[in-house]
């Protein structure tokens, strides 16, 4: 039993009676198992850590960690190996391992749909032939030059084929995560790749089929032939009698109930039935799971809920252990001399000219720019797992040696290793896409310019949408008729899952090659049913988008997206929720860190609304909508924009608008300031910026003179912050209340402001949602207004006001 006979090791029991009964764990199957995982575990996770500044995919880390794990480093000393990884546990783990990846490939095949191929583009099509032929053909060339020098006794066909099929691949699911790093997974760029790269995924594993069947041991070519057409008919089985089956238990799933357990475990039983008769016709028992996920029906509640039951469980801790199975069989001490050093390099070279010029070529040719054309060339040579797959496959079947495997593994680190700096180097769209006609980045100019307007509201999840729908109706304005639109950015957070892929299906309204767009079956679709219906009945033009990435970089999606739609206003969501019980409940702290960067960095105003019931259940019909909305105005910039947004409010019939102003009264004085103004400070408040605004109010005042006006003006003279306090009361059953987030003048200069941990709110902001002083349930909108300067301005009073709001400043400086 103590042997270390690679060809027959002695068995292992399952577990150990511990320690102190004499035995050593490591010598029985179970614990050995459990240090092996958590080994890896630890080492993938660290390695994967580090690599993030680069903006790798968790894929390298994994595939680098089983390297450093097998006989290429750490396994260099044989005590280690002996402990850890004796030979005689290497089936247990390679069979876990196995296992894993069955179920990985399943929900790779769920990431397809075959009726979106139809709709995949000329464009897209010719790159993904062009990207798959030509590195095809390079690869053939590569196995003579191989086969003639370190591959001799490798049969010719099925090395052919396979060296063909590795250089070929681009991998599907790492493309994906890449392109959801660097921010091109919703662009033009990114949908051709993605479209292309689900051609070449279908194409790949139908090579691949064809190699395995000709790499099979039978003494006859027949052997090869009746493989190849037991396959063929098993696809035909699955997909005439197995399909319709599947469509029947996901008929019985509906959207927002629990799936059954039993449909389940028939589904997983199902997947792990087809993985034994492929391999039982001599297939792999990889490629029967996988046919099982591309023919699953894709629309309804049964795909998502498989999803979230398998795929961490998968691919948090069985898929690790295939990179390590592989890094074992890799030995980067094989490559030795200069001639397998000169081979590494032609097949690294044959690799990226093949797969980059080919895509490049016919990229120019579809008149697609050269920027993108040689990021589309990079993003298509990403390698993956479905490459280790390929390796692993032909070394397992004796078609590839020691060397070569180590050869094309080293390929794959480098060519996915290299993809997204070279992206990043060679494409930036931030360059094209700033537009010289962005010039209404304000509700007041667009007002003054007659131009549509644009606002762009963002939401987090479903329950924002009736308040969303809410404040659109209130901003169209019964007279304007076209001249609103309105995109609508749902956020979505790119975890840390390998196939986070599935959040892109619900960007499919722009053709994304993935689930079927044409039915429903999930909060994203809902989404989009609401929007699309209420653009029908008020025709206000809503585009639905969204915007996945890490809540750390979120923030830029919106900003670009706003200044690549010109919006003149971005409407975020405040990061806490009113409870049952009128108290507040943070929704995500991350939700906070996004809208005080947004509020930094946009392009064009910015407003947060702290939502305490405006949308209500359901939005009513146009004819019965009504809101009450009170305008507070101390002056400035800000409480401008929100005054401008208000009176484009009031052109709805069913909208009733009150301007408050409060004006200083011959004795008012700032007794709660603490931290004394000076006269320069209080004049950077009070000069152009007053004339402004005593012109806003004239022009609001002409307003009251039209017929059907619904406007209400009143002026306050207040002496103190509690006048002021009992005046905000006075409207306290308003629905919604619009203010500045930095108020200005001597009046704002006397608001009593405690230390707040929501300084984005302002001042006017934070007294009506948290102060006691004011006590309402209304809505409140905080409206900053573009500024192109505000970076280097003192921004709002609470930078000036009192010394209690002084450990506010770092957090709310830009």
């Amino acid at each position: 039993m103590g042997t270390n006979d690679t060809t027959c090791p002695g068995p292992m029991k399952a577990t150990s009676n511990g320690v102190f009964q004499g035995e050593n764990p490591l010598q029985h199957a179970l614990p050995l198992l459990i240090l092996q995982i958590c080994i890896v575990l630890f080492l993938t996770r660290v390695l994967a850590f580090l690599l993030r500044p680069l903006r790798q995919p968790r894929v390298i880390a994994e595939i680098v960690g089983g390297i450093l794990l097998g006989p290429s480093a750490l396994g260099k000393s044989s005590k280690f190996l002996n402990t850890v990884f004796p030979p005689k546990s290497l089936t247990v783990l390679d069979t876990l391992a196995n296992l894993g990846l069955i179920f990985f490939l399943f929900l790779v095949g769920l990431e397809l749909d075959p009726k979106s191929l139809k709709r995949t583009g000329k464009k897209a099509l010719s790159i993904a032939l062009a990207g798959i032929t030509l590195p095809f053909i390079f690869g053939i060339g590569t196995s003579f030059a191989l086969r003639s020098s370190i591959a001799d006794g490798a049969s010719k066909a099925p090395f052919l084929v396979f060296m063909g099929v590795a250089l070929s691949i681009t991998a599907f699911p790492v493309l994906a995560r890449i392109l959801a790093e660097i921010k091109l997974l919703t662009t033009d760029i990114g949908k051709i790749a993605l479209s292309a790269a689900a051609v070449n995924d279908v194409a790949a594993w139908i090579l691949l089929a064809l190699a395995v069947a000709l790499s099979g041991e039978g003494s006859s070519p027949l052997t090869s032939l009746w493989v190849f057409l037991s396959g063929c008919g098993f696809v035909m089985f699955c997909i005439f009698v197995v399909q319709p089956g599947m469509k029947w238990i996901a008929k019985r799933c509906p959207e927002g109930e629990p799936v059954k357990e039993h449909y389940v475990c028939l589904t997983l039983g199902i997947v792990l039935a087809a993985s034994f008769v492929t391999d039982l016709i001599g297939i792999h028992a990889l490629f029967g799971a996988f046919v099982i996920g591309v023919i699953f029906p894709k629309e309804g509640n049964f795909a998502n809920s498989l999803v979230e039951k398998v795929e961490d469980l998968v691919s948090g801790l069985f898929l690790p252990l295939y990179f390590v199975s592989s890094g074992l069989k890799t030995d980067v001490a094989t490559i030795q001399g200069a001639k397998s050093w000169g081979l590494l390099v032609l097949v690294i070279f044959n690799a990226c000219f093949g797969k980059i010029v080919g895509t490049v070529a016919v990229s120019l040719y579809c008149k697609v720019p050269l920027d993108e054309s040689l990021a589309l060339g990079f993003l298509m040579n990403t390698k993956g797992l479905v490459e280790l797959i390929v390796l692993n496959i032909g070394k397992d079947r004796g078609v590839l040696n020691d060397q070569i495997f180590a050869i094309m593994v080293l390929m794959a680190i480098f060519t996915t290793f290299m993809t997204t700096p070279l992206v990043l180097a060679v494409y930036k769209p931030g360059k094209s896409s700033t537009k010289g006609d962005y010039n209404n980045r304000t509700i007041e100019e667009t007002n003054r310019s007659n131009k549509p307007l644009r606002l762009m509201f963002c939401f987090q999840s479903i329950m924002n949408i009736p308040t969303i729908v809410n404040l659109i109706e209130a901003s169209r304005g019964t007279n304007r008729k076209e001249s609103l639109s309105v995109y609508a950015m749902h956020l979505m957070e790119l975890s840390e899952r390998s196939s986070a892929i599935l959040m892109a299906h619900k960007v499919r309204k722009n053709g994304l090659p993935f689930w079927n767009k044409d039915k429903s079956g999930n909060s994203s679709d809902m989404v989009v049913v609401a929007f699309e219906a209420y653009q029908r009945l008020s025709r206000v033009s809503v585009r639905p988008m969204t915007a996945i990435s890490a809540m750390a970089t979120i923030h830029e999606d919106i900003c670009r997206s706003a200044e690549r739609k010109r919006a003149a206003m971005v409407i975020l969501p405040f990061h806490k929720h009113v409870r049952l019980d009128r108290t507040w409940e943070t929704t995500r702290n991350e939700y906070r860190l996004i809208n005080k960067k947004v509020m930094e960095e946009a392009p064009c105003s910015v407003a947060i609304l702290v939502d305490r019931g405006l949308g209500g259940a359901t939005r009513v019909s146009s004819s019965d909508f009504s809101l009450a909305i009170t305008v507070l105005f101390f002056g400035g910039n800000d409480d401008r924009e929100a005054l401008a947004f208000a009176v484009r409010m009031a052109e709805h019939p069913g909208i009733s608008l009150t301007v408050v102003r409060f004006i200083p009264s011959e004795e008012f004085k700032p007794e709660n300031v603490k931290l004394e103004i000076t006269e320069d400070q209080t004049g950077s408040c009070s000069g152009e910026t007053r004339l402004v605004d005593i012109e806003a109010i004239t022009e609001l005042k002409a307003k009251l003179k039209e017929e059907e006006c619904q406007i209400i003006y009143e002026e306050k003279i207040v002496k103190c912050h509690e006048e002021i306090c009992k005046a905000m009361n006075e409207y306290s059953r308003s629905n919604l209340f619009l203010v500045g987030k930095s108020p200005e003048g001597s009046v704002a200069s006397g608001l009593h402001v405690m230390r707040s941990d929501t300084p984005e709110l302002g001042p006017v902001g934070n007294l009506l949602t948290s102060s006691e002083s004011v006590s309402t349930s209304a809505s409140v909108l905080v409206v900053q207004q573009y500024l192109a300067s505000r970076d280097s301005q003192v921004v709002g009073v609470l930078k000036n006001v009192t010394k209690e709001v002084t450990p506010v400043e770092d957090i709310e400086s830009p």
